[in-house]
């Protein structure tokens, strides 16, 4: 995977390890040669993977729309910064430029571009992977909402395989490359 799109906060959260995680992440995307593509922003979660990337020089792509921008908000050190119009064509070129998708602990923010992407993937528009960092179980609920919609008949089995989940870096990178050769066949 050449590039990876990562969905985050733009906040810390309540525990030191969503920071750590973030940090994490952006060293190993660096350190593998995987661009980061992301929302664009330096508060939070978001800051922390750019600044840890950028840190081991790593390529860091930041999109955001310009109302974001103006409110200073942007990173302003990034490799590249894309300045959009709307939040429709952030997350366009987000996902148009990502080899797959990574979601750390977040807000709502998150959880829609997750969803999108996730929804995209069920019927078809993308192939990509898929991945939650689940940092201290932040997702279990959610992974525990996906069962129960499949077990509600709202999904079929098999669309809980569109998304791979794992609580440390190598594992879940593993995992979505797994999944990219898997997807092929």
């Amino acid at each position: 995977m050449k590039a990876i799109c990562v969905f985050c906060g733009s906040s810390y959260g309540q525990s030191v390890k969503y920071k750590e995680a973030a940090k994490a992440l952006g060293t190993f995307l660096a350190q593998s040669g995987t661009t980061l593509i992301y929302g664009g922003g330096k508060r939070g979660l978001m800051g922390e993977i750019a600044e840890a990337a950028l840190r081991h020089q790593g390529r860091v792509i930041g999109i955001i729309p310009q109302f974001l921008k103006d409110r200073e908000v942007a990173h302003d050190r990034l490799s590249e910064l894309v300045v959009v119009d709307t939040m429709h064509t952030r997350k366009a070129k987000m996902y148009e430029a990502a080899d797959g998708f990574i979601a750390l602990p977040g807000g709502y923010g998150t959880y829609e571009e997750l969803f999108e992407v996730l929804s995209w993937s069920r019927v078809g528009l993308h192939q990509k992977p898929i991945g939650l960092l689940n940092v201290e179980g932040f997702f279990d609920p959610l992974l525990h909402l996906l069962r129960h919609t499949v077990e509600n008949g709202f999904a079929a089995p098999e669309d809980l395989k569109l998304i791979v989940s794992a609580e440390d870096v190598p594992t879940l990178y593993e995992r979505m490359s797994l999944f990219r050769h898997h997807r092929r066949q």
